[in-house]
């Protein structure tokens, strides 16, 4: 006799079938989950009545295929269904035995239900044109078969079947796109991919093999005892696993017990993925419920500045069936997330203070990660993030910890950098030049974001940063200062007359250039270095750095232009621009019009 399932349950399964599950081979992880889930039930059952005589060796799960007949089907000798528990767990929609079965024993700890018969189930109609349940309960001499074609209804029917146990049927859909369902290698994969895991034996024929094989590997490696497991496979796993071909630079074998349990292996890979830095690089780390993937990457589970962290995460407390949109709400996942965090800061310090060699390879390769970590979130995680940067020192010749810097510097009110497209530029500006002449120790940074990192720190351990490129004088004593300031003054007009005719902010005399005739820094909370970094964004909004060029006061062209200015106007505001163009070029600036400053120049070689 046919049943309807009702209105309800109708639309739950069309839901199901066309929302939920977008990914078709969904189905197979679920129908294997509910086969563990029965075999658990009669383990457990056996370990507290002792009339019940089975084995766990005995427990398996097992795939046939039958081609010509499109039929896949999946048997298990678990605990079974009576008539009763066939209407019931199947014949509504949403009603789970296991979830039942878990609550009323959730006093027990030896009990290990995965999924929740009755939903997840439902996604075989993704695949399948008919779904045929044959179950025979334990101590039961009846078997019951229940049939269904999708939403149209269900039938329940007396069945002959030898053992206890339940075989599901599925008679898969016409067409090129299910014909991988009955492939064995396809399959194979597929419970590789999703029920690797499974604790109890899966087993199949491979294609003309006549024995059956068992295809999973049943104990994970995240699960097994850490004294147990050598350093070769856990570099076998990551390789296998995650196509990466180098041995990672550090592993995390976590087994987290307490309020929130969990399991995870985690790995920190020696080089960057080639598409780390681009929008298309996902990031995330498998997710699993007791050895069952529920998602391939799980973003929620790390933030963005560790997204180079590669590994799975296993807890027994999440649902098999729970959807993105309900992770992302989940507070045990959120407190699984923030636990991984403070494990991969702490390696990262241990491997910085320890293993400084695989910690400067790491930081090649995933420093800008942290950089970056450091100013989003209006630098909500910098005091995180702070401790694991390295910048290069002028002294040291080698990266350095803003740590190493404040100890070798404790005399120092300032932490001073200076920032360039490379170590050799940088090296080589007036003021970097000046200041290691006295013995200053300067950090250097080539990457576009340092200074960003540098604003939102505004200071490490009560010093403040202090770019050497600043308008405001670092090196010159008292006496230098008075008398930079009366030279200023006794020429203001003519600084004045420069700056209006190279429209920038301010020029003005230093003492603190050694050598260099002229150099530029910036005023305001815009630097040099920060606009030629914002000139390069897809957004550019012409954002300019308040431009001060100082001249150095004991170099000759001080006199020189001091000359002009009082007797020659015209050839005074030449000299002005190409002085001007030199401070850009120093400062890796363009030049608004550098033919105008390629013919003034042959003009004077010229004279």
């Amino acid at each position: 006799m046919k049943k309807e399932f009702k209105a309800e349950s109708k639309r739950l399964m069309e839901l199901m079938i066309n929302s939920i599950y977008t990914n078709k081979e969904i189905f197979l992880r679920e129908i294997i989950s509910n086969a563990s889930d029965a075999i658990d039930k009669l383990h457990y059952k056996s370990l507290t009545d002792k009339k019940i005589k089975v084995a766990k060796k005995d427990f398996a799960i097992t795939i046939l295929l039958d081609k010509e007949k499109r039929l896949l089907t999946i048997k298990d000798n678990g605990i079974g269904m009576n008539k009763e528990e066939l209407e019931n767990n199947l014949g509504t929609i949403a009603k789970s035995g296991s979830y039942d079965f878990k609550n009323n024993n959730k006093k027990k700890n030896n009990i290990d239900i995965i999924g929740q018969f009755g939903v997840g189930f439902y996604s075989a109609f993704m695949v399948a044109s008919k779904v045929t349940v044959i179950s025979k309960a334990y101590q039961n001499d009846e078997a019951y078969n229940w049939t269904s074609s999708g939403i149209e209804g269900y039938s329940i029917t007396k069945d002959n079947k030898d053992n206890y146990g339940t075989d599901v049927i599925l008679t898969i859909k016409e067409g090129e796109e299910y014909d991988r369902y009955l492939d064995a290698y396809e399959i194979q994969n597929i419970i590789k991919k999703y029920s690797d895991y499974i604790t109890y034996p899966i087993k199949m024929k491979l294609n003309d093999e006549e024995d059956f094989k068992t295809i999973n590997s049943l104990v994970p490696i995240w699960k097994r005892n850490k004294k147990d497991i050598k350093e070769e496979e856990y570099n076998t796993f990551y390789s296998d696993k995650f196509f990466d071909y180098e041995k990672p630079l550090k592993y995390l074998h976590i087994a987290a017990e307490g309020k929130v349990e969990y399991n995870a292996l985690l790995y920190i890979p020696s080089h960057a993925p080639y598409d780390f830095y681009s929008k298309e690089y996902e990031k995330g780390l498998q997710l699993y419920s007791n050895g069952v993937l529920i998602m391939e990457k799980c973003s929620d589970l790390i933030p963005d500045y560790f997204s180079f962290v590669k590994g799975v995460v296993d807890s027994s407390d999440l649902s098999l069936n729970i959807s993105r949109e309900m992770l992302q709400q989940d507070r045990l996942l959120k407190t699984i997330a923030n636990n991984i965090e403070q494990k991969i800061k702490s390696a990262l310090e241990e491997m910085k203070e320890k293993d400084i060699e695989n910690y400067l390879k790491f930081y090649e390769n995933f420093g800008l990660s942290l950089k970056v970590g450091i100013y989003n979130d209006f630098g909500m995680n910098k005091d995180k993030l702070q401790d694991l940067l390295m910048f290069y020192s002028s002294k040291e010749e080698k990266l350095i910890s803003l740590k190493d810097y404040v100890e070798k510097n404790k005399d120092e009110k300032e932490i001073y950098y200076a920032c360039g497209a490379s170590y050799e530029q940088i090296n080589m500006l007036p003021k970097v030049e000046a200041l290691k002449d006295k013995d200053k120790e300067i950090l250097y940074c080539i990457d576009p974001v340092d200074e960003f990192v540098f604003k939102t720190l505004q200071n490490y351990q009560d010093k403040e940063f202090k770019n050497v490129a600043d308008d405001a004088s670092i090196l010159e004593t008292e006496e230098e200062k008075e008398k930079v300031k009366k030279l200023n003054e006794d020429n203001k007009e003519m600084l004045d007359a420069l700056k209006d005719n190279l429209k920038i902010s301010k020029v003005e005399f230093t003492s603190s250039l050694k050598n260099h005739p002229v150099c530029l820094t910036s005023a305001g909370n815009i630097s040099i270095e920060m606009e030629k970094t914002m000139s390069k964004m897809p957004l550019n909004q012409n954002i300019s750095a308040e431009k001060i060029m100082q001249i150095n006061e004991n170099h000759p062209i001080t006199k020189k232009l001091i000359d002009l200015y009082q007797n020659d106007k015209e050839q005074f505001q030449k000299y002005g621009e190409i002085l001007y163009a030199q401070a850009r070029l120093i400062e890796g600036l363009e030049l608004d019009n550098p033919t105008k400053i390629t013919d003034l120049i042959c003009d004077y070689l010229a004279k």
